[in-house]
């Protein structure tokens, strides 16, 4: 079965951190993009930042130097690492895979999605 599972969210303090993981099950992640987006309530979904076959990053501008992305291939797996996180943080992460060449922040090239996971920061 081909998925994606993403662990790691839960709550906490305005300027900690969390890491997420993005572990895939009958798809290599380094052949593909891995792009992780987040939906706060009433809000669209949004681009957070993703990882390319070649290992190259890229981020939005709301959580650049902040967040960083990497690869295990060895675990297949890929982490979102979130430092200094702020209460606008706040939403459902979710990873998405994508047979693409270059990241891309539209959210329908990619065809392969987890189920998500929450992330809230208190203030």
């Amino acid at each position: 079965q081909v998925q994606l599972v993403e662990s790691g969210g839960g709550l906490v303090q305005a300027g900690g951190s969390l890491r997420l993981s993005c572990s895939a099950s009958g798809r290599a992640l380094a052949s593909y993009v891995l792009a992780w987006f987040r939906q706060a309530p009433g809000k669209e979904r949004e681009f957070v930042g993703a990882i390319s076959r070649s290992g190259a990053t890229a981020f939005a501008d709301s959580v650049k130097g902040r967040f960083t992305i990497s690869r295990d291939n060895g675990k297949n797996t890929v982490y979102l690492q979130m430092n200094h996180l702020k209460p606008e943080d706040t939403a459902v992460y979710s990873c998405a895979s994508g047979p693409i060449y270059f990241i891309v922040t539209n959210d329908d090239r990619y065809d392969l999605w987890g189920q998500g996971t929450q992330v809230t920061v208190s203030s």
